[in-house]
C-alpha cells in the first residue's frame, strides 16, 4: 500500500476523496492535485531502498496514484537515459549540458508516463471507457496503455498530426478520429460527445493522475544526479504538465528529506507560431489568453490553450526562470544539429530547447559552469516527414560520387 491520501485544488484548495472518480474540481474548475501522506512516508521510506528496485518509473510507487501495485499498468516506462551532450555545449561554451532522452519511454515519447499512471488509476477506479483528444504522442501512448488495460479508448487528432501517431492509434485498436483543426477543438468535441456516452476525459490536466507520471521526470533527475538538482530546466512546453509534475516532484522531494531547499532554474520552450504562455509570462500575466491562428511544425508545441497555464507560470516565476519562443526554422536546423555532433535524433520538441538555450547564451542567461538538462520528448524517427535529405545517386558500375577530398582530412 502506497501514501496516497486524497485530492487537492490548486486553485480554490478544497479537498475531495481519492477514491471516487474526479476530473477538474467542481467548486472551481481549476485542476486537481493527489496528495500523500508525507510524514508517514518520511519515516518509513530509504531513497536507498529506491534506488536498488528496477528501473521504470514505478519503483516510485508508493507515492504513485495506484492502491494495490498489481494493478499497475506497464510497459516498463521511464528511468530513461540522462546523456551528456559534450559537443554543442563545447561549442556554447557550457560545460555541463545532458539531455533527458524520453525518446527511449514505450510509443517513443514521455507520454508513456502519464498515460501508465492515469490509465492505471482509472482501471483501479473502475473506469472501462476513456476519451482523449492529443497532438500525436499522447494518442499513442494513450492507446497502447488502454490495450493492456483492456479500456476502450476514444480519440481525436488534428488530421495533420504526424503520420506515426495515427499508425500507431490504428495498430493499438482505438477508435480513433481527425479533425479538420486544433487539439483544442478535439477537446471540445469528445466533451460534447462524452457527457452522454460516459466516457472518462482524460485530456491533459482535466484529471489528476498524468501529472503524477510526468513527476516522476523530476524524481529521476533528482536520483540521477546524486539526490542533488540540477542549475537549469529547458523544457517543451504545450499543455505543460511535464513542468508542473516536475515542480510538484521537488516539493515532496523536499519533504521527504531527500533533497534540499534549492531549485532549478525551470525555462519554459515554445514555438514562434504558438508561444500563449511565453507571452503571458513577458507581459507579467497569471492566465495566458489562447493563441490565434497556431502554426509550427512541432505538433507538440501546437496548444493554443492550456488548462494548466496558472500552474506553468507560477513554476516558472518562483523559480526564477525564463520562457523563450523558437522559430521552426531554428527547429528543423537544430533537429539536424543534434543528429549530426551528438548521435541524437531529436524531435521537434526536444530541438526546440536546444534553440533556447543557444538564446540563453545569446543573452548571458547561463553560467559556463551550471549543470542544463534539456528535454528531449521524444523519439525523431516519429518526425522523419519532416527532413528532406538530398542524397546522390549513381548506377550500378558507376564509381561512387564522393565528395572532393578536404585539404588536411580525408574525402
Amino acid at each position: 500500500m502506497g501514501y496516497l491520501s486524497h485530492l487537492e485544488c490548486t486553485g480554490c484548495g478544497e479537498q475531495y476523496s481519492c477514491r471516487e472518480l474526479h476530473t477538474v474540481c467542481p467548486r472551481c474548475g481549476k485542476v486537481l492535485y493527489p496528495r500523500y501522506d508525507l510524514e508517514r512516508a518520511r519515516a518509513e521510506l530509504r531513497r536507498e531502498d529506491i534506488a536498488a528496485r528496477p528501473p521504470t518509473m514505478w519503483r516510485y510507487r508508493e507515492l504513485m496514484p495506484v492502491e494495490d501495485p498489481r494493478r499497475i499498468v506497464t510497459l516498463g516506462e521511464g528511468m530513461t537515459p540522462l546523456l551528456p551532450l559534450p559537443a554543442v555545449g563545447g561549442r556554447l561554451g557550457l560545460a555541463h549540458v545532458y539531455v533527458k532522452d524520453e525518446g527511449t519511454n514505450p510509443t517513443g515519447s514521455f507520454k508513456a508516463r502519464g498515460l501508465s499512471a492515469a490509465v492505471t488509476r482509472a482501471r483501479e477506479l473502475g473506469v472501462t471507457a476513456v476519451s482523449l483528444p492529443s497532438a500525436g504522442n499522447a494518442a499513442s501512448a494513450a492507446a497502447a496503455y488502454c490495450a493492456r488495460a483492456g479500456l476502450e479508448l476514444y480519440l481525436v487528432m488534428p488530421q495533420d498530426a504526424p503520420h506515426a501517431n495515427k499508425a500507431e492509434c490504428a495498430a493499438y485498436g482505438a477508435h480513433t478520429f481527425l479533425i479538420q483543426g486544433l487539439i483544442t477543438d478535439a477537446g471540445q468535441v469528445l466533451r460534447d460527445a462524452g457527457r452522454t456516452r460516459g466516457w472518462f476525459d482524460m485530456s491533459t490536466l482535466r484529471e489528476p493522475y498524468r501529472v503524477e507520471g510526468k513527476k516522476t521526470l523530476g524524481y529521476e533527475l533528482a536520483e540521477q544526479f546524486g539526490w542533488e538538482l540540477p542549475d537549469v530546466i529547458v523544457y517543451p512546453t504545450g499543455g505543460g504538465t511535464g513542468i508542473v509534475g516536475m515542480w510538484k516532484a521537488f516539493e515532496e522531494l523536499e519533504a521527504l528529506g531527500w533533497i534540499g531547499r534549492r531549485r532549478p532554474r525551470m525555462v519554459v520552450v515554445q514555438a514562434a507560431g504558438c508561444a500563449p504562455i511565453v507571452r503571458a509570462f513577458r507581459e507579467g500575466r497569471d492566465r495566458a489568453e489562447p493563441w490565434r491562428d497556431a502554426r509550427t511544425v512541432a505538433a507538440g508545441l501546437r496548444v493554443p490553450e492550456a488548462i494548466g497555464d496558472y500552474l506553468i507560470l507560477r513554476a516558472v516565476r518562483e523559480s526564477g526562470g525564463a520562457a523563450y519562443a523558437v522559430t521552426d526554422d531554428e527547429i528543423l536546423a537544430d533537429m539536424q544539429e543534434l543528429a549530426r555532433e551528438e548521435g541524437l535524433f531529436s524531435c521537434p520538441e526536444g530541438a526546440a530547447t536546444y534553440s533556447a538555450l543557444k538564446a540563453m547564451v545569446r543573452e548571458g542567461a547561463v553560467a559556463a559552469e551550471e549543470r542544463v538538462v534539456l528535454f528531449n520528448t521524444g523519439a525523431g524517427l516519429k518526425y522523419v516527414d519532416l527532413l528532406h535529405p538530398d542524397l546522390p545517386v549513381f548506377r550500378r558500375g558507376e564509381p561512387l560520387p564522393l565528395p572532393e577530398a578536404r585539404e588536411g582530412g580525408p574525402a
